[in-house]
């Protein structure tokens, strides 16, 4: 039997209500609608953008985007989020130049592609 407490929490994040989600191979993101973004699961290329390479059990807040987040989605081992004042963050595996950085560098963080930043 489910309980009233489970009922509850369908459908938040944190006791936000989630309004996107985006799965990739071994990791999920979710946006509430105050904004903030959240993943979890596991990738050891930095695709959760916590800082470090640790398995995420349950959704954590990305602390760095600094902004309200409108979109993300998740590859195999890389993440992108797109800021409300259109700023494009991207963080996880580099290979390829996939991050947009200009270089092959994995990002733990998100970081901004200057590239695509507002007004340019």
């Amino acid at each position: 039997a489910t309980t009233d407490a489970a009922k509850e929490d369908r459908g938040l994040c944190c006791g936000q209500r989630v309004v996107a989600v985006s799965a990739g191979e071994k990791h999920s993101l979710a946006i509430t609608a105050v904004g903030a973004a959240f993943t979890c699961g596991a990738c050891d290329r930095g695709c959760l953008g916590h800082g470090d390479l640790s398995i995420q059990l349950l959704p954590k807040k990305i602390d760095v985007i600094g902004q309200r987040v409108i979109a993300v989605s998740a590859a195999d081992v890389h993440s992108i989020a797109i800021a409300s004042n259109g700023a494009v963050f991207t963080w996880g595996w580099g290979e390829h130049g996939c991050l947009g950085h200009g270089d092959w560098s994995n990002q733990l963080l998100p970081k901004k592609i200057e590239g695509l930043a507002p007004g340019q």
